[in-house]
């Protein structure tokens, strides 16, 4: 497969950069691709809520994996193939860079794990993580970089602590493969999406279920919802403000989920054969892409968000962990509603 990237007009000190197309030849079907870098204007954890952008001009990376399970590392801003990682069996079906600006790479792959790159090591493969499952389809770091989400057939969803790399849950809830996970800006939530029609947003440090996104009605019956059933949902994503969750489905809908609002989704747009969605950094845009080939962007729902809201996310990415929430001296009320208990914050009604 081929791919086409052109470069900002300008770096960060207001140099001008070349327009130069880069043309980069993978070799075989790419099936994931991830942007890594070293640096980035804000960290994506921290208080600053604003979106943050890698230094194209200097060390922006490109991994791709491949159908042979092969993983190849470019520099963007030269096309030159820097790493070959050679360890997965089968075909990889997500890579995603860590938020902490060390490019470590995690890959996961039809042959049923998850395994750790470290790329300032020469690309060495430091950690394989295995549930049990056949095919991990989707994996994601939270925004603090010390837990992963990975999600595959069997009904899987595992959270994985990666400082001790051990298992911390098995999520229990699904009916059928789990295609796709997120996580909040914050850290505070994670949303999975299935073949069983639903999305599932958790607390991610407990296991709790907090809320379901239904996207057939009436909700189908287990038996049901585990074969084929019309509605699979494809693809998920966090809107970086934390107002949205989008969510593309096998009904030709888009779905954009409102926290404040009761009527929901908030707004539906048709796609057909859509498979995966993501926000722009600013999350304005959502962009969709399909079994054809195409790629459709939408506007995504804009509201000034509330200060009780930024107040929440602030206090989250400091204090992601619900456990040490708990402990906190604080009204039940506020309490409730810094995690996202309180009624009209998940009222995802259907």
């Amino acid at each position: 497969m081929i791919c086409r990237a052109a470069h900002d007009s300008e770096d960060f000190e207001g140099n001008q950069l070349s327009h130069d197309v880069i043309t980069i030849d993978a070799g075989e079907l790419v099936w994931a691709v991830a942007f890594g870098s070293r640096t980035a204007d804000t960290k994506p954890y921290s208080t600053n809520l604003n979106w943050y952008r890698y230094h194209i001009a200097t060390d922006l990376l490109l991994a791709t994996g491949l159908s042979s399970g092969r993983i190849r590392v470019w520099q963007v801003k030269t096309g030159s193939l820097m790493l070959e990682l050679v360890d997965h069996k089968d075909v990889i079906r997500d890579l995603k860079f860590a938020p902490d600006e060390s490019i470590r790479l995690l890959s996961a792959s039809r042959d049923g794990t998850l395994k750790l790159w470290e790329l300032e090591d020469d690309g060495n493969m430091s950690k394989t993580l295995k549930g049990n499952c056949g095919w991990v389809y989707s994996c994601t770091w939270s925004p603090d970089a010390k837990m992963v989400c990975s999600t595959g057939d069997r009904k899987s969803v595992y959270l994985w602590d990666m400082t001790s790399y051990t298992q911390l849950y098995k999520l229990e809830g699904h009916n059928h493969n789990v295609c796709c996970c997120d996580f909040s800006p914050d850290g505070a939530l994670l949303v999975t999406a299935s073949y069983d029609t639903e999305a599932i947003i958790w607390d991610p440090y407990t296991g709790e279920k907090l809320k379901i996104l239904g996207h057939m009605y009436p909700t189908p019956s287990a038996i049901f919802a585990g074969g084929a059933n019309g509605s699979y949902v494809r693809g998920i994503s966090f809107s970086h403000d934390g107002r949205h969750i989008a969510t593309v489905c096998d009904d030709s809908y888009l779905r954009f989920w409102d926290m404040f609002n009761s009527e929901v989704p908030e707004q539906v747009a048709v796609v057909t054969n859509a498979l995966c969605a993501s926000y722009s950094p600013d999350g304005a845009v959502l962009a969709v892409g399909t079994r054809s080939g195409s790629l459709h962007l939408w506007m995504s729902p804009m509201q000034v968000s509330s200060l009780q809201h930024l107040c929440r996310i602030a206090i989250r990415r400091l204090l992601p962990s619900s456990r040490k929430l708990k402990s906190l001296v604080l009204p039940t009320r506020m309490r409730d509603f810094l995690m996202y208990r309180d009624p009209q914050s998940l009222n995802f009604g259907c």
